[in-house]
């Protein structure tokens, strides 16, 4: 097999996988508000599971890549997937016994399984050629498109599995959907460091941060991730409450998903035309553009068109934050570099879920909204100050 031959089937097996684990995560996404809501008289806390899962992901992103760097991809993404279903099993388990709090412990495991999971798109890119990289990190994420779909359709055909406890099925699911990826991640093949690589003296924690191209990377991928977490935990529950249906609730999610990754089939190659920054600028403005339907009215319509252009923006700057962070550690520092930036994105957006229950309980969907533009405009400036500085730094040289 030719290196660019595996190179490819990498991006495949990580691209299936993240198609796997997406349908199971947007399968939360889509019944855990409505779950919690049902189970808690505090409407508050109707959105804490899902939090939970960022908050699990935010907890274990840096000690599941030191655990891969260790162990080495294939195995440390199995040890995800196993987590993973336990989580799912406690769920189920959960909604039979009508306990809340076993629910957010089950979904807050499930979170930490996606602390792994977070690490495809690093993986995709790890020994890829340089000028291939970008587009592997955008089709892994385009397998994302089959999730968004797949998950919240097996979830109105699996709710009502177990006649006396709805969404009961829809975890059953679940845990095939996180079973599965176990199998077919022994397919990747990944290589360890070089010896030439594991000789080069890795640079402390704090020296990498204070880079500029790593300060601009985090903050497009961490405001992006935080900002689309804000609204999109919201939105099942904002439609409950605006009186549409669960078909329509699951319509607009599934647009939203279809937003966040069918681009990945070209976003790579946007990246390697134009360049990260313009990319990012694109993507961030796409989001505050969804921000404004948002606050436009609670239609079906309104609702539809502000996800599909926050997944659209989140594509972008997602995409092209991740690609551009590269250029911030050797390849002996990749594991810290990407579990600390993967802890980063993840903490921000387990705080922004955290929040968007008690925004929208107590001041209402525009609020849940609003707070996010000036995120992104700090995001904005900080994109358009590091071109500024890339550019007066090539023509000084």
């Amino acid at each position: 097999m030719t290196f660019l031959n595996r190179d490819r089937r990498n991006v495949l097996v990580l691209a299936t996988c993240q198609m796997l684990f997406g349908a199971g995560r947007s399968m939360i996404v889509l019944t855990a508000p409505l779950i919690a809501y049902g189970l808690m008289q505090e409407k508050t806390l109707a959105t804490l599971p899902h939090a939970l899962v960022i908050v699990g992901t935010a907890l274990l992103t840096l000690p599941a890549s030191l655990l891969m760097r260790r162990l080495g991809r294939r195995y440390g993404f199995v040890v995800g997937a196993l987590i993973g279903s336990a989580g799912g099993a406690i769920c189920i388990l959960a909604i039979h016994n009508i306990d809340f709090w076993l629910f957010c412990l089950g979904t807050l495991l499930f979170g930490a399984a996606a602390g792994f999971a977070q690490h495809y798109r690093f993986a995709a890119a790890d020994v890829a050629p340089l000028d291939f990289r970008g587009k592997a990190i955008s089709l892994v994420l385009a397998g994302g498109v089959a999730a968004g779909i797949l998950g919240p359709e097996l979830s109105n055909v699996a709710k009502d599995w177990i006649s006396s406890s709805e969404f009961l099925g829809v975890y059953i699911v679940l845990i095939l959907l996180t079973l599965s990826t176990a199998g077919v991640v022994m397919l990747v093949d990944i290589p360890g460091l070089t010896e030439a690589e594991a000789k080069v003296e890795p640079r402390p924690m704090g020296v990498i941060m204070r880079q500029p191209v790593f300060i601009v990377a985090v903050l497009a991928t961490a405001i992006s991730q935080a900002v689309m977490n804000l609204m999109m935990t919201a939105t099942p529950i904002a439609m409950h409450e605006a009186h549409h249906s669960f078909a329509d609730t699951v319509w607009v999610i599934e647009w939203h998903s279809v937003g966040m990754f069918a681009p990945g089939f070209f976003t790579g190659s946007l990246v390697k035309r134009w360049g990260e920054i313009p990319l990012i600028i694109a993507g961030l403005l796409l989001i505050a553009i969804s921000v404004g339907f948002a606050v436009a009215g609670a239609t079906v319509l309104m609702f539809w068109i502000s996800m599909g252009l926050l997944g659209l923006g989140w594509n972008f700057s997602f995409t092209a934050g991740s690609t551009l962070l590269i250029q911030a550690h050797t390849a002996g520092e990749r594991a810290k570099t990407q579990g600390m930036v993967n802890f980063l994105i993840y903490g921000g957006a387990a705080i922004a879920a955290l929040s968007s229950g008690g925004l929208l309980h107590f001041l209402g969907w525009e609020w849940v909204n609003l707070v996010g533009l000036p995120l992104l405009a700090v995001a904005l400036g900080a994109t358009i100050w590091f071109a500024l500085y890339r550019t007066d730094a090539a023509q000084s040289a």
